[in-house]
């Protein structure tokens, strides 16, 4: 007989007013609430061994503070560091924690830890006996690759919508939704939904959850005694503007964001009742670090990047020659060049991974572009892998070696050299791998 259980909790995250708003190289202070922020938590334990999966509505949370993040869950609640994973959905309308350009709320930083503490705390006091299954569906026409090959022969992101001079994308979005369901005896059922875009529907000053707010509402107000979990996948190429319409018919917005969720929540009820059992006996858990080249360059460009920050901060941005997504590119590409100029020459990234049975949990820390999670999910060994972003750690952009000689956003303000989406892709597989034989 299986010894597995799952428990369920969640908690209201949501910041005060005045705490600044992440994204955009440009300062945004909330100052209102559109709908709360939450963090989400699953316990899982076979007996011996239990860890807990969050997912919680920010943007990202850098590397060193999520460590302490994570000690503190894991001491509190007395597992192990490396069974604590913490995934952030990546929503835009969230708060700053410490991005080095806008200050953070120290105040607020110790609230999430204590509640990231708090909401494991009850997820493990809610654990049941359970049982898994699995099933893969399809959401169309709300992921979009966002990098474009231009006419004049350019590389660009985010072009804008409708722009007569794009050639054609770079890539496809990975459609699939993923569905485990965690089946609990007299007690509601959990949903875990893997896709994969970015949460940057809304904007403003208002925090919100965007799509995965909408993905969670939905399923939980259409199916009984329900709890939905939302992982977000490798989505560092994808957003949710289809540039090949009209301005009029932009996609943008709340109410675009229910609908993004309610697509993804769609898919998943087309698939509730024909999952597939998978065995969900055994915990496992791993974390192993890859070191990877610092994108540093000659210190002569050093002098161009201050200027352009100090344009930037000084709200002379006409005097930059770019406009759009192109200047938020090389005010980008500016503040990586300057934050690298004394160092480091590698940055070490961890890779992290937890497993129950048949089903795993890869996490990235930062924004994997949508070829790395396609690839670690097809070298997985098991049934069912879950790649989340800005999981255990927040630490930029990871292209794909190609794109860092297109260019684009993403490839010039990553401070990685060209590799490091290989290097993660390899270390991931092999953590997996290293799991499933444990």
């Amino acid at each position: 007989m299986s010894n597995f259980k799952a428990g369920f909790a969640r908690l209201d995250v949501t910041p005060p007013f005045g705490v600044n708003i992440s994204g955009y190289y440009e300062q945004r202070v909330a100052d209102g609430i559109l709908d709360n922020l939450y963090a989400s938590a699953i316990a899982v334990s076979d007996g011996f061994n239990t860890a807990v999966i969050i997912s919680a509505d920010v943007i990202g949370i850098p590397q060193v503070k999520m460590n302490d993040y994570r000690k503190s869950v894991a001491e509190r609640n007395s597992i192990s560091f490396e069974a604590v994973f913490i995934a952030c959905t990546h929503t835009h309308t969230g708060p700053v924690l410490a991005n080095g350009l806008f200050a953070d709320d120290p105040n607020y930083n110790n609230y999430l830890e204590r509640r990231l503490s708090d909401v494991t705390a009850l997820a493990i006091q809610d654990l049941k006996p359970a049982s898994a299954s699995i099933g893969r569906s399809v959401a169309s026409g709300i992921s979009f690759v966002r990098r474009f090959r231009m006419k004049n022969g350019k590389i660009q992101t985010n072009p804008g919508v409708g722009n007569q001079n794009v050639l054609e994308p770079i890539g496809t979005p990975d459609e699939t939704v993923q569905l485990v369901r965690l089946h609990r005896d007299n007690a509601e059922e959990i949903l875990l939904v893997n896709f994969q875009v970015h949460p940057d529907v809304i904007g403003g000053t208002k925090f919100s959850a965007d799509y995965p707010k909408f993905v969670r509402d939905t399923l939980e107000k259409s199916l009984d005694n329900v709890h939905c979990i939302y992982f977000n996948g490798a989505q560092g190429d994808t957003n949710h503007i289809n540039v090949f319409t009209t301005p009029d018919k932009a996609n943008r917005g709340y109410e675009h964001s229910k609908h993004m969720g309610r697509c993804i929540a769609g898919a998943v009820l087309q698939i509730f009742t024909k999952t597939s059992p998978v065995s969900s006996e055994q915990i496992k858990f791993g974390q192993q670090s890859i070191e990877v080249p610092s994108n540093r360059v000659d210190k002569s460009m050093i002098p161009a990047a201050e200027n352009i920050i100090a344009l930037h901060k000084a709200g002379r941005d006409e005097e930059i020659p770019f406009k759009g997504m192109e200047l938020t590119t090389v005010v980008a590409e500016a503040h990586r060049i300057k934050r690298l100029e004394n160092g480091p020459d590698a940055f070490e990234l961890p890779l992290t991974a937890i497993s129950f049975g048949d089903v795993s949990i890869a996490g990235v820390p930062g924004e994997p572009f949508t070829d790395i999670g396609r690839s670690i999910k097809s070298g997985s060994p098991f049934e069912m892998t879950f790649v989340c972003c800005c999981a255990n750690g927040y630490e930029g952009y990871y292209p794909m070696k190609p794109a860092f000689d297109e260019g684009g956003y993403e490839a010039r303000s990553s401070k990685y050299k060209p590799g490091v989406a290989e290097a993660i892709i390899a270390g991931s597989v092999d953590l997996l791998k290293k799991l499933k034989k444990a």
